[in-house]
């Protein structure tokens, strides 16, 4: 509080202070994110891109997969192997590698399918066929499906090798990498596999 004094003047009121002077100029950058969050928010963009359009494009070679290795559920296969690379995507070498890992994740459900099936089986009707969904159904021909009963009586490596080998145009490299064997063992299932599909599609005949 100010004391007015005898013949000391009355101090002029001081100016209110520029609020404006407080205030960040309107051109100031936006404050930066934490430390990694960008790159973060970027791979993130990057796997969605990647996972849409191997979606997009490989699809249905995988569901063909999955259904002439015999899965009776090709869709719900070929939709939880995308699931897992969706979680496991940090863990890729490379996006590269995204395409074998749904193949090898394919043959490995399928596989487990097919073993389940087999336990099922033995307490239900022997004569009861399975009902394939109508997708899969659609992708196969008459003689598809005459070849896909037959590839049925192969072992499940050997059904994997042919399918891998001639439907799909893989080396044995990358066979080998789907299926988590040797290249050696890729031969020797491949040879074998052929023999019998020989001689099965000939008695079919």
């Amino acid at each position: 509080m100010t004391v007015l004094r005898p013949g000391v003047p009355f101090p002029p009121p001081q100016p209110a202070p520029d609020v404006a002077a407080f205030a960040p100029p309107e051109s100031a950058a936006p404050s930066a994110r934490a430390p990694g969050q960008a790159d973060a928010d970027g791979r993130a963009m990057d796997r969605e891109a990647v996972l849409t359009r191997l979606f997009d494009l490989h699809y249905p070679g995988l569901l063909r997969l999955a259904v002439l290795l015999g899965a009776d559920d090709g869709e719900d296969i070929v939709s939880e192997a995308f699931c897992q690379l969706h979680r496991r995507w940090n863990r890729l070498r490379t996006p590269d590698a995204a395409l074998p890992y749904l193949r090898s994740v394919v043959c490995n459900l399928t596989r487990m399918r097919l073993r389940h099936l087999q336990v099922v089986r033995k307490h239900i009707d022997q004569g009861a066929d399975s009902v394939q969904s109508a997708e899969s159904a659609a992708l196969l021909r008459d003689d598809q499906r005459a070849l896909v009963a037959a590839l049925r009586h192969l072992s499940a490596r050997q059904r994997e090798a042919l399918v891998l080998r001639y439907w799909l145009g893989l080396c044995e490299s990358d066979i080998a990498a789907s299926m988590g064997i040797s290249q050696g063992a890729v031969k020797t299932h491949v040879a074998r596999g052929m023999t019998t599909l020989t001689k099965l599609m000939q008695e079919r005949r």
